[in-house]
């Protein structure tokens, strides 16, 4: 019964119409990449707790939770599990992230979902991934990236490592892989009639990223320390500078012809030491900087904006929605309100859009039991749907082995 007729109706067109998924509530990367399949057009059902589970602001705000429909369905009733694998039955994709055996002991792991629907892709997101010696323990985007090399590769040699926020390792190594993933094994499974479990596991994923520089360190061009490399900011022209108002510019003129460009705009290519003397590295870098505090971050931009330097302004994110390409380009839309990205990425006949803003917990429940055919769906639901105003719900990172443990303990 999985994509049945009907379904691109729901949502509008997108590549992925006529898919539907569901998404068991978490935080983080499976939520993420939720939204990612929502937006190329998938009718994606987010399974949420009764007493709310997600980011500590109003559900309203969260972005990761667009283009979806909630329902409440309470997995620890006696009825919870039965209610999912009927919405199971109807679909072509399952989304969850906890601790690995936790959705087992629900009812709704993956043996449960093949048994109504052979054809069921069941994706897994989770840091550590479903075996090995940490698998059941907690951990958040930091520790993922830490032990994978990549953490360890970014900031200045004389300080501690730089956190990227989240986005290396829960986004990048996990909520995109998960999506190829899923995507791949949504391929074989209408090939075959066959499902399958895609295993996403942050650490796995973010390993994967670093597969072009493992392969420079083995051929002897990449030091495996921070700040000495190309493209880690040891590279004098490849990097950022203060501008005279405390901007920044990010340079990353690589080539031979951008880098003339760069020094010939910049105002230092009669003083500039050679590019490729690596003892002067130190010496160019010293004037880079002092030229680059010159000026304004607004007046460097001007001077680069139709070149081929490889130069551009650090923005701020509130920034970045008025860049004039980016503006031009609608990488940044507003949406009820919300100013937020654009989907991506884009396609030329099955476009992707922002059609509704972020699910409320339970808002959907009535229409998606309509559309999916599942009757009394959330029947056995406890409470209000979602937290109040002042109380966003239980704690997301409730880490009680038998609980709905999200990827951020995986």
């Amino acid at each position: 019964m999985a994509g049945t007729a009907g379904t691109a109706g729901v949502h509008g067109g997108g590549p992925l119409a006529g898919v539907r998924v569901v998404e068991l509530a978490g935080i983080g990367p499976g939520p993420f990449a939720a939204m990612l399949l929502a937006d190329l057009g998938a009718d994606v059902v987010r399974v949420d707790r009764p007493n709310g589970a997600g980011l500590a602001i109003k559900a309203e705000f969260d972005i990761t939770n667009r283009n979806k429909r909630s329902v409440v369905v309470d997995l620890k009733s006696a009825t919870g599990a039965a209610r999912v694998l009927d919405l199971v039955e109807r679909a072509d994709i399952l989304i969850e992230g906890y601790r690995p055996g936790v959705a087992e002991r629900l009812g709704v792991g993956p043996e449960a979902c093949h048994a109504r629907n052979p054809r069921l892709v069941y994706g897994r997101m989770t840091g550590w991934g479903q075996e090995g010696p940490l698998a059941r323990r907690a951990g958040h985007d930091v520790s993922y990236i830490a032990v994978t090399g990549a953490l360890g590769m970014i900031g200045k040699p004389d300080e501690p490592p730089t956190i990227p926020a989240n986005l290396v390792g829960d986004y990048a190594g996990g909520s995109l892989y998960l999506v190829v993933g899923v995507l791949a094994a949504l391929q074989h499974a209408r090939a075959t009639g066959q499902g399958q479990v895609v295993d996403a596991a942050i650490v796995d994923g973010t390993a994967h990223l670093s597969a072009m520089i493992h392969g420079m360190m083995a051929a002897g061009g990449w030091q495996d320390r921070r700040g000495a490399n190309l493209l880690d900011g040891g590279c004098p022209f490849y990097g950022t500078y203060e501008t005279a108002d405390g901007g920044h510019m990010a340079v990353g003129a690589l080539e031979q012809q951008f880098y003339e460009e760069f020094v010939q705009l910049l105002g230092i290519a009669e003083k500039a030491p050679a590019r490729k003397d690596l003892a002067r590295w130190g010496e160019l870098r010293e004037a880079i900087a002092a030229q680059f505090k010159t000026r304004t971050r607004d007046e460097w931009t001007a001077v680069f904006q139709d070149s081929d330097a490889c130069v551009a302004p650090v923005l701020s994110l509130r920034e970045a929605p008025e860049h004039p390409h980016l503006k031009e380009r609608g990488t940044f839309v507003e949406h009820a309100g919300l100013t937020q990205p654009a989907p991506a990425p884009r396609f030329s006949a099955t476009p992707g859009t922002v059609r509704t803003g972020p699910a409320l917990p339970g808002a959907h429940t009535a229409d998606v039991a309509r559309d999916w055919d599942v009757p009394g769906l959330g029947a056995d639901a406890a409470g209000p749907p979602g937290g109040t105003e002042d109380d966003p719900g239980s704690a997301p990172h409730d880490s009680s082995e038998d609980d709905r443990g999200e990827t951020e303990q995986a």
